[in-house]
């Protein structure tokens, strides 16, 4: 039977969707879309390393979840005919598990940790002399007796992802020979992601609604895949298959995606902002227990794009709904508001 496309995502249908994820990623910088500085740069580093012989210097992929550092790196390690061992940071508690990795790669091979910035601090200590020289140190025994030797690593491209690049401790950043920042999608790159995975997965698509399912993506290829399987579902079930304009508009309301890409929890956040706070300025703290969220899902899921789309500030005195949030929600904002400056942390 179709899907519903108003089920929750869990079980074999969070299975699917992940599978699709995988189908979905591009496997090659020439198929990659958007982000084109840096794809350059890495071609550019990539070309070079291998003409060279050598492994592709270590490399900081940084910015707001799903816009292709996972993908980015894949790419790595298939660029350089290598293989990609893929780990993150809380994973990481002891030493030996580091060890355990690093020892296991071959030359070459491209060890991707996700949330490098959650490294433990006696692990990061560990990893800095195998950045620089290839060396890990390693304590054989217990006691007085115990003694520690050096083992030569194979010459490896760390890629280290982060959405909190400020956590990142200066003597771990220096380490990075390449570090780039990975911004929101442009609207012409994110129609050209929702076509190609249209394609890929056999979907009927007019370019109108391609470009509506790109407009409320908020620049995020992750979510663009998202809501072009929900509405793939909405077309097969209410529909004739096909994903037209109307198709997607009325599929994409009854996920609760509005015109700006906001779903649900972003339009609590900001009517928790302007109904309870009065548009603020309020707390970080305050502001995800009055929502019931967490403070680091509040910081990297859903602020970088209300921020980017002017409708929310960070300031010294907390966070602030500016007057474009107002209007967005339908509500007048407060004469203390009205044309103040606030400055930005």
């Amino acid at each position: 039977m179709p899907t519903d496309p108003t089920r929750p995502l869990t079980g074999a249908r969070l299975e699917e969707d992940l599978a699709a994820d995988n189908t979905l990623r591009p496997a090659s910088t020439r198929e990659f879309i958007g982000q084109r500085e840096i794809l350059e740069q890495l071609i550019l580093s990539i070309e070079a390393a291998r003409a060279r012989g050598e492994a592709l210097d270590h490399v900081l992929l940084y910015g707001p979840p799903g816009l292709g550092k996972t993908t980015l790196a894949k790419i790595i390690a298939n660029e350089m005919g290598t293989t990609i061992k893929e780990t993150s940071g809380p994973l990481l508690e002891r030493k030996d598990d580091l060890a355990a990795i690093l020892t296991d790669l071959q030359p070459g091979d491209v060890l991707f940790i996700d949330e490098i910035h959650r490294l433990a601090r006696v692990v990061e200590e560990c990893l800095y002399p195998a950045l620089e020289d290839f060396q890990i140190d390693i304590l054989i025994g217990e006691g007085p007796h115990a003694k520690s030797i050096k083992l030569e690593l194979p010459q490896f491209t760390l890629v280290g992802a982060t959405t909190r690049a400020g956590m990142i401790t200066a003597p771990l950043r220096t380490r990075f020979g390449m570090l780039h920042r990975l911004n929101f999608y442009e609207g012409a790159d994110m129609e050209r992601i929702v076509a190609r995975s249209a394609r890929i997965l056999e979907v009927e698509i007019e370019p109108e609604g391609a470009a509506e399912i790109a407009r409320r993506s908020r620049g995020t290829p992750r979510i663009a895949n998202r809501l072009l399987r929900r509405v793939r579902d909405w077309a097969q079930v209410r529909g004739d298959g096909r994903i037209t304009h109307e198709a997607a508009a009325r599929a994409l309301k009854m996920l609760q995606v509005d015109e700006r890409g906001l779903d649900q929890m972003d339009r609590e956040l900001l009517r928790t902002l302007i109904e309870k706070f009065g548009g603020g300025p309020v707390g970080l703290n305050t502001l995800a227990v009055a929502i019931g969220e967490e403070e680091d899902t509040l910081i990297d899921v859903y602020e970088p794009y209300l921020i980017q789309i002017g409708f929310l500030h960070r300031t010294p005195r907390g966070r602030v709904a500016t007057a474009r949030a107002f209007e967005h929600m339908g509500v007048r904002p407060p004469a203390s508001l009205q044309g103040e400056l606030f400055e930005p942390l």
